[in-house]
């Protein structure tokens, strides 16, 4: 028993204080008041945010309203988060959704894939962005059997996208003790209309994950490892193992700059606090940049660092054309010129 409560303690960074790392620009987003759990910024600026995550285990400001999706226009000399309106015929009120990936179609059709946990099951939902009304067309709710605790996907098509299930189990409890006991059967599934399957396994918790520019290798977090894992991407849509870079930090989802491939991610410096949300304790923000990932020596810079004073438990960093958002789980969102 002894050795389990070590091992928990170790995976979830337990003992873990950080020194605080300042931006000078930066402000909490208004209206982003209950999570901004993951962020996927288009090519042109628009910035999509999933907000209002209930995860067993996690604390929620608003445990009985549903999620929303914002947009943030990062050409704006003063950008604000505005709510995007969804369709008719979906169903908001059980609307709970995790992480986010964007797809741009040949013809410049912009769909927006959504995790979703409807009554703490895992779907994909699958959105058309109107720029025009600010508004999102549902298309379809994707379900499968592979597809069992959904945490993270990056979108390969209009209909097809690499997923993590950030556990083996869908039940809370047996959640738990997976996560206790140390179990490695976390995976990331390859989701098409034609054709589904796990492509990579072996991972303690896999939660964020993307793709390199060049579409060459996708990139794998996992949180309880504190490892990302990089794999190469075949045309049968596999994953095979190229290397692993390890941290000293619980790594949440990953974003990557489309012009230099760089990797930005927000991480949680101590997971017992993010579990345990204490007031007088609270869970701390971090800001990693990864730097040539492929090579010998990648370069880890710790960008942001905050104990919890101004941002709770960040889950994700995103840039473009020098500007960073910073998003949380189940706190607010931070805008940061650099």
């Amino acid at each position: 028993m002894l050795k389990f409560l070590k091992t928990r303690r170790n995976r979830l960074n337990a003992a873990r204080e950080i020194d605080p790392v300042t931006l000078p620009n930066c402000q909490l987003i208004k209206g982003i008041e209950r999570g901004s759990e993951d962020i996927d910024i288009l090519p042109n600026g628009l910035a999509f945010i999933s907000s209002g995550l209930k995860y067993p285990g996690l604390k929620s400001f608003a445990p009985d309203k549903p999620g929303e999706i914002f947009l943030m226009d990062l050409n704006e000399e003063k950008p604000r988060a505005v709510e995007l309106r969804i369709s008719r015929g979906f169903d908001l009120a059980s609307f709970n959704p995790h992480g986010i990936s964007t797809y741009i179609d040949k013809d410049d059709t912009v769909y927006l894939f959504v995790v979703n946990h409807p009554h703490q099951k895992s779907t994909v939902e699958v959105f058309k962005f109107v720029e025009d009304d600010n508004s999102l067309v549902h298309l379809k709710t994707i379900r499968h059997d592979l597809l069992i605790s959904v945490n993270d996907i990056v979108a390969m098509g209009p209909d097809s996208f690499y997923a993590t299930n950030d556990h083996y189990f869908s039940d809370f409890i047996l959640m738990f003790l997976e996560m206790f006991l140390g179990l490695t059967w976390s995976n990331v599934v390859y989701y098409s209309p034609k054709e589904v399957k796990e492509v990579a396994a072996g991972f303690y918790s896999a939660n964020g994950i993307n793709i390199s520019p060049d579409k060459k290798y996708i990139y794998v977090a996992d949180v309880l490892d504190h490892k990302v894992h990089v794999m190469e991407k075949h045309a049968n849509w596999n994953l095979t193992h190229v290397k692993t870079l390890q941290l000293d930090t619980l790594v949440d989802n990953l974003s990557v700059d489309p012009d230099t491939g760089d990797i930005w991610t927000g991480c949680h410096p101590n997971g017992m606090k993010l579990l345990y949300s204490d007031p007088e304790n609270l869970p701390a923000s971090e800001v990693l940049r990864i730097q040539n990932i492929l090579s010998e020596k990648p370069v880890v810079t710790r960008v942001y660092a905050d104990d919890g004073s101004v941002l709770q438990g960040s889950s994700v960093a995103s840039v473009h054309g020098g500007k960073l958002l910073i998003g949380t789980v189940f706190h607010r969102a931070l805008y940061c010129e650099l």
